[in-house]
């Protein structure tokens, strides 16, 4: 029998063996779990019949005994359902296994053995029978790093004992579905590239997927980082950041069970709620519970307790459709959220403090019992720290225990509430009130930005803030302010217990934002994704990482550059690289397909059927995802108009329709971080890109595409296509 046969009946005895440990430990989960469910039926029973008699006996001589057997029984039913709920996710876990049970292999020789251990590697751990020796090794295990990181020979892992070296005598890959080796084989080199090139080729989901058969050396290091307290990311489009960086959540939750940390303790900043819908299913496929996701509306809406706030993508429409106010709303949001502005509202702050709290002398039966002066000098000796609200409280404390010394050590509730009283109306502390002062008048603004050197167009931005302030809704401009405002002043501890923050496109924010970060999350490592070329209303360079490091002030921190694109076609990336601002280098992944097209037509009827065979021809090409893309979301809606009677397709306008499967209409400033089989991109006009912000979209949408990139234009075509 050839060599090549004799591995490949072991291989599948391997796996036969695998899957048969699998299904007995399954079988005996669900029967254990069975077991539990049971007992927590018969405990909840019990525990109603004692209850109903220990009631009873709430006011007789054995009340406490009676409460502290109900206790007893409601700690042991809780225990109960703890152990049902874990057993049912190794069920879950087990079922999941049983499908494609590991993926790669290495053969390791350590330095102190004389033979090799191979070591199988899967998504979760397996351990025999015995429940001692590993059958499986979860990737995210110390060792399993040598897979990714090393070739044929000398490596090295790091482990909780130390470094562990040994040489690696065999890297092998598998390709296992439903239960079947479909194939498998060995490479002197990481193997990973050939199952990345077969992954790539395949058609993407609605949904983003774990890809921890395909990680890469540089991606791996991102993932296993523990040193450091901010990791940040600078990746081109589709170089696979933020997958990246969901397997890094992974891992640290992995890793974190001497910190204890959870997935309560993490949470995932996203830039949207179709985003986060496209990324909710990697960590659950990877084996853990789904952090919490978060977008910056929601933020500001919880801190200054606000619904109304203007969303990112109504901001964005109003600057992409709206060419007479577009540069003035551009201009206020780079000098709203700025860190020359951020000096502003620390010196509103700080006038606050020192001249609009103004305290009266208190006294207490014609006696002055503490005066004004003393109260203010209090106030700002204060910890510089604490906000506004915290340094008033105590002073409330304060001032009531001087009243209590005078009483004997009594205070009545009437005179509680004229304390109370008395605090509110020497610190009015209206955020919004003490925000629109600083537009309104304009000698106090001048006052507070005193050696600031301010926008051309600084009387524009006072007015069109104005206006918009009187309205009932916070703009996007205005947002991060009135946030910070609301910290400074009243203070915010609802994620002061988080341990790790993802920011995800981190070139959509701003200093101010970055300085709220920093006073939301005391106690966080960050991981901070984003790509400078990905810009919409702004530039940047990567000086912005620098900026970011110095505003988070986190003592280790590491910038990691991903210039490798895994997403598009080498013709795709080559189209896509002309439309960048930066002289950035992109490596191509070398996979090849056809060359993007660009269709100019004079007449909608030739417009519209081009648009259409295109569609049907990549349906049956079998793609699973057709995005057209708009510049607009105006533009989205005049597309749609113009087919939804002609083929069946979707509109994706942030207005609550989110499915992004099939064939569907989306505005380019939606569409950042998604990835779509086929993208047909279908108003390239002139009257649609002709600025420099233009070409930004162009590379985002050019950038989303898989396999195929169609370009259309209705009337005159855009100057940056003409050539």
């Amino acid at each position: 029998m050839k060599k090549e046969q004799v591995e490949l009946s072991k291989e599948q005895e391997r796996l036969k063996e695998t899957i048969a440990l699998i299904e007995r430990q399954l079988e005996k989960a669900q029967n254990r779990n069975d077991e539990l469910k049971a007992d927590v039926i018969a405990t909840r029973k019990e525990m109603r019949e004692n209850s109903e008699h220990a009631i009873g006996n709430l006011w007789g001589s054995e009340a406490f005994e009676a409460l502290a057997e109900l206790s007893q029984f409601t700690n042991e039913l809780n225990d109960k359902i703890t152990d049902s709920e874990e057993m049912e996710a190794k069920i879950v876990r087990l079922q999941k296994m049983i499908a494609s049970p590991y993926f790669a292999r290495i053969d390791f020789k350590f330095d102190d053995d004389e033979s090799n251990e191979s070591i199988y590697i899967g998504r979760t751990a397996l351990k025999n029978d015995t429940g001692v020796d590993r059958y499986i090794y979860d990737w995210r295990s110390p060792i399993a790093s040598v897979f990714y990181r090393f070739m044929m020979g000398r490596a090295f892992y790091e482990a909780p004992v130390g470094r562990i070296a040994g040489e690696v005598t065999l890297k092998r890959q598998y390709e296992i579905k439903n239960s079947n080796l479909e194939y498998f084989f060995d490479a002197d080199v990481q193997v990973v590239d050939e199952f990345l090139r077969k992954a790539l080729s395949q058609n993407t989901s609605p949904q983003m997927k774990s890809i921890v058969e395909t990680i890469q050396k540089e991606q791996d290091v991102v993932i296993r980082d523990m040193d450091n307290e901010l990791m940040m990311v600078q990746g081109v489009a589709g170089s696979g950041k933020t997958s990246i960086a969901l397997h890094r959540v992974a891992y640290l939750m992995y890793q974190g069970l001497s910190e204890n940390l959870n997935a309560e303790d993490i949470l995932i900043i996203s830039p949207n709620s179709i985003f986060e819908q496209y990324i909710a299913n990697v960590l659950p496929e990877l084996g853990e519970e789904n952090a919490n996701s978060i977008i910056w509306e929601e933020i500001v809406s919880q801190v200054i307790n606000k619904k109304h706030i203007q969303s990112r993508e109504l901001f964005l429409e109003s600057i992409i459709v709206n060419d007479s106010h577009s540069q003035v709303i551009k201009d206020s949001m780079k000098f709203k959220n700025s860190r020359s502005f951020s000096l502003i509202l620390k010196r509103v702050i700080d006038d606050l403090l020192k001249n609009q709290i103004e305290f009266e002398d208190i006294y207490n039966n014609g006696v002055c019992i503490v005066s004004c002066d003393i109260l203010k000098k209090k106030l700002l000796s204060g910890n510089p720290d604490m906000s506004i609200k915290t340094k008033l409280s105590v002073l409330e404390e304060y001032i009531l225990e001087l009243i209590a010394d005078i009483q004997n050590g009594r205070i009545r509730k009437s005179e509680r509430m004229m304390v109370k009283e008395y605090m509110a109306r020497c610190a009015p502390l209206n955020i919004k009130a003490i925000y629109q002062k600083l537009f309104n008048n304009k000698d106090y603004f001048l006052a507070m930005a005193g050696g600031i050197t301010l926008p051309e167009d600084i009387d524009k931005i006072l007015k069109y803030t104005a206006e918009n302030l009187v309205m009932n809704r916070i703009y996007y401009d205005d947002a991060a302010a009135l946030t910070y405002l609301a910290m400074a002043i009243n203070g915010e501890t609802t994620y002061q217990d988080i341990k790790q923050v993802v920011i995800d496109e981190a070139q959509d924010y701003y200093s101010l934002h970055f300085e709220i970060f920093k006073m939301l999350f005391p106690r966080a490592k960050l991981t901070v994704l984003g790509d400078i070329n990905q810009t919409l209303e702004k530039t940047e360079s990567m000086s912005m990482y620098q900026q970011i490091k110095e505003i988070l002030g986190k003592k280790a921190s590491n910038l990691v550059v991903m210039d490798k694109s895994f997403r598009c076609t080498s013709e795709i990336l080559k189209f896509s690289s002309k439309f960048l601002h930066n002289q950035v280098k992109i490596e191509s992944f070398n996979r090849n397909g056809e060359t993007p097209t660009v269709s100019v037509f004079k007449e909608q009827k030739d417009f519209k059927k081009a648009i259409i065979d295109k569609i049907k021809e990549c349906q049956a090409l079998g793609y699973e995802s057709i995005g057209l893309i708009c510049k607009s979301r105006n533009n989205a809606l005049v597309l749609f108009d113009i087919l939804k009677e002609a083929i069946t397709i979707q509109l994706v306008d942030g207005t609550g329709n989110e499915v992004t499967q099939g064939t569907f209409i989306i505005p380019v400033y939606m569409s950042k971080g998604l990835e779509f089989d086929a993208v047909l991109i279908c108003d390239v006009d002139d009257k649609n890109y002709y600025r420099k912000t233009d070409k930004s979209l162009l590379y985002i949408a050019t950038t989303r595409a898989l396999h195929q990139l169609n370009l259309f234009c209705l009337d005159n075509l855009s100057p940056f296509l003409q050539e």
